[in-house]
């Protein structure tokens, strides 16, 4: 009783976690199309915008004036890595998590293959340029291959025959 219940949560947990993967994911790959398409002015006059108010109420704002030296920093072809980054994560999530959703077995292994090369990625990216940003996606990827994992074996196991 107690397992099935177990079993029960962590598929309910892989279960939420592709809906939170899918709506994460489609918004990360409308912002690297976003970034893309957008031109370099354009991003910096809308941060610009963004912030404005908050720096003009408190110039100590930390976030507020941290965002704009960073968007001083945000030469084109930066706009372009991030823009190319966030297709290529987000799609091949996005296509990730809709195989996993409609139970493709090979998607399974797959998946935590593409992860795992995410997690592997994002962990050098955070080593050398310290963005806590990467470094909360590769915990979320981390877990998420657990419950991909979990999924699998479970998904095995009612597709072996019973002995």
């Amino acid at each position: 009783m107690l397992r099935q219940s177990r079993l029960r949560l962590l598929h309910w947990l892989f279960e939420a976690s592709l809906a939170i993967k899918g709506l994460l994911t489609f918004a990360e790959a409308l912002a690297g199309l976003g970034l893309l398409l957008t031109p370099n002015a354009l991003v910096a006059r809308f941060v610009y915008w963004v912030t404005h108010f908050e720096i003009a109420e408190d110039p100590t704002d930390t976030l507020a004036t941290w965002t704009m030296r960073a968007m001083q920093a945000f030469p084109v072809p930066t706009q372009h890595f991030y823009a190319l980054y966030l297709l290529a994560h987000g799609g091949l999530k996005l296509t990730m998590v809709l195989l996993l959703w409609r139970k493709v077995v090979w998607a399974y292994p797959a998946s935590m293959v593409v992860l795992a090369g995410f997690v592997g990625y994002q962990l050098y990216e955070f080593v050398h340029a310290g963005s806590p940003f990467l470094l909360l996606l590769a915990i979320f990827d981390l877990v998420m291959i657990g419950l991909v994992w979990q999924e699998w074996q479970a998904l095995r196991g009612r597709a072996l025959p019973a002995v």
